[in-house]
């Protein structure tokens, strides 16, 4: 019986060390400050796939949230050629955090977001202007999720701020151009997102004045990482790279932020000391060991 007790002891515990953030739906709390979270759904949903997203969502667990539409018309808002007859499907919810925060990315349906990778909005979002934020993205049937995108750019500016659709059409030229590398050309698309990230923290870092030093720094970072493009889609990343080198971002202010993408892309495809998981092991080991020593 005291090794019984014991045993449970040690698991809540470790529950309350490994998960201090879990808040019950009834200590759900509105933020007054930010605002409450904004769902956005794709206009072409059921009543029936609505219902799944926002199980998916979770939104029955927050305190409030607003609730809005986006279609066809918001593409061609944000998206210079867009198609207002586009069909959209794929919705998010975005929950605004404080500056410098940062941007926290995931995609709770992950099976039916096809194309897109949270790292892939994360840079678009980036680069349209969105920097601190929670985003959660799902569709109730496949869908590649790049509408998911102009989403977020609705609810983003529901919640009160304003973005420049110079940038939200540049960040969608961006997007696609990550999923065309991972399913067209064949780039591993943590690799894309890691291509895109670097070559941005070279442009915050350089302030390149011209093409041709934007082109420098795209080969010099293919090079690098080893991504080898045809002659046209290295032209179409070094155009892409040109016209975000270009708009009217502050990159000192985001620099940390592109440096802390790439070190958690770079976690996320092996480059980290292999120490340190090891050293993770052993830390919950001692205190597993430290909270059986006292019922001894």
């Amino acid at each position: 019986m005291k090794r019984f007790i014991t045993r449970i002891l040690v698991a809540v515990l470790a529950v309350s060390i490994l998960a201090p953030g879990l808040v019950r739906a009834d200590d759900a709390v509105i933020d007054e400050k930010l605002g409450v979270p904004i769902v956005v759904y794709g206009a072409n949903l059921s009543d029936a796939e609505k219902e799944s997203v926002k199980v998916s969502l979770g939104v029955a667990k927050e305190a409030e949230v607003e609730e809005i539409t986006v279609d066809g018309s918001d593409l061609v808002k944000y998206i210079k050629d867009g198609d207002s007859k586009a069909r959209m499907y794929s919705s998010a919810k975005i929950t605004r955090r404080d500056a410098g925060k940062g941007l926290v990315i995931s995609i709770v349906t992950e099976d039916n977001i096809t194309q897109v990778t949270p790292d892939m909005y994360a840079n678009a979002m980036l680069t349209a202007g969105i920097e601190d934020a929670i985003v959660e993205v799902a569709s109730p049937k496949k869908v590649t999720g790049h509408s998911a995108l102009v989403g977020i750019y609705k609810a983003y500016e529901v919640s009160g701020e304003t973005l420049d659709t110079e940038r939200t059409d540049v960040a969608n030229d961006e997007l696609n151009l990550a999923t065309k590398f991972a399913q067209e050309v064949g780039v591993d698309s943590d690799k894309v997102s890691e291509l895109l990230t670097e070559i941005k923290k070279q442009i915050a870092e350089k302030n390149p004045a011209t093409k041709e030093e934007v082109e420098k720094i795209v080969v010099e970072q293919l090079k690098k990482l080893n991504i080898e493009l045809s002659a046209a889609d290295r032209q179409l990343l070094i155009d892409l790279m040109d016209r975000i080198s270009k708009l009217d971002i502050d990159f000192n202010k985001l620099s940390e932020q592109l440096n802390d993408m790439a070190s958690k892309i770079k976690e996320k495809l092996g480059d980290i000391d292999p120490g340190f998981w090891e050293s993770v092991k052993n830390f919950f080991a001692s205190i597993f060991d430290s909270i059986q020593s006292w019922f001894k």
